[in-house]
């Protein structure tokens, strides 16, 4: 019998101009990026505290601290692939990865299947387990302002 747990995870990023902006690993082409102390990939970083979050081991700031200047700019997929090696020492990994990105632009369409790829890649799962889906907030709120983004991240884990 597989011992299956569920994480659900959230993260907000403020955006400014002149920034890069990454969103799944993915650079995206925009003249404004997400305000963070690493590459400020908001996505990853609710994807990693849906995985953490599964297993009770706290949240991404207990592990990645944004005092530490280690992860000052760091690529946010460096620290999906540390939370990978965390859970995989017990025996954990992915079964499936879901996330919705609330962002008014740019528009993210295009880019989706390249994010679910790269976010594969460092799960080392099938692109079938991951769903990455975009929404706007109808111009409603910080999101639809343009101020910032907003994501949800759910996982479940299996051993």
């Amino acid at each position: 019998m597989n011992d299956i747990r569920i994480g659900q995870g959230y993260d907000v990023h403020a955006i400014a101009d002149g920034l890069p902006m990454f969103l799944c690993g993915v650079q995206l082409d925009s003249p404004f990026g997400f305000v963070a102390h690493s590459d400020g990939d908001v996505a990853i970083h609710a994807l990693c505290d849906a995985i953490l979050g599964a297993l009770a081991l706290g949240d991404i700031g207990k592990h990645f601290p944004d005092s530490s200047d280690e992860f000052k700019g760091i690529d946010s997929r460096v620290l999906l692939f540390r939370v990978m090696e965390l859970i995989g020492k017990d025996g954990w990994r992915v079964n499936n990865a879901d996330i919705t990105i609330a962002l008014e632009r740019p528009k993210l369409r295009p880019r989706i299947d390249e994010m679910r790829q790269s976010l594969a890649d460092v799960m080392e799962i099938d692109t079938s387990r991951v769903s990455v889906k975009a929404t706007t907030t109808e111009k409603l709120g910080f999101v639809g302002r343009g101020e910032g983004c907003e994501v949800w991240a759910v996982v479940t884990l299996v051993r």
